[in-house]
């Protein structure tokens, strides 16, 4: 045989993972408190609210975007280009970029998201 050098193995095993291996291969979290958050859940309703009603455009608030950021520190979430802005600007680049990745949204809060960003 060729390979007779080589140890015989059983693949790569990954060491030390949390989450059980089901009977396909895949890793999933079945309910494991791993990654749930012991944070309420915020809405679009009430004082605290991060995101928007779909009449309003659905989306984040300024409120929750400096929220996110400071929970996530190196992020660079910006809230929604809606007002009028230069061809060609930075600002006219981003709402042209948006408007193409969301193109096949179809759901209630996307179609609004798509509306406010004036798609």
């Amino acid at each position: 045989m060729q390979n007779k050098m080589f140890d015989k193995t059983e693949g790569y095993a990954q060491k030390r993972n949390p989450f059980p291996v089901s009977r396909c291969g895949r890793r999933r979290n079945t309910g494991s408190p791993l990654l749930k958050s012991n944070e309420p859940r915020k809405t679009t309703k009430g004082k605290g609210r991060n995101f928007r009603t779909v009449e309003e455009g659905a989306g984040m608030t300024s409120k929750g975007v400096a929220e996110y950021k400071r929970k996530n520190p190196g992020s660079k979430l910006k809230t929604a280009v809606t007002g009028k802005v230069k061809a060609g600007s930075k600002a006219a680049k981003r709402r042209k970029s948006f408007c193409a990745r969301s193109k096949g949204w179809t759901g209630e809060r996307g179609k609004a998201a798509r509306r406010r960003w004036k798609c």
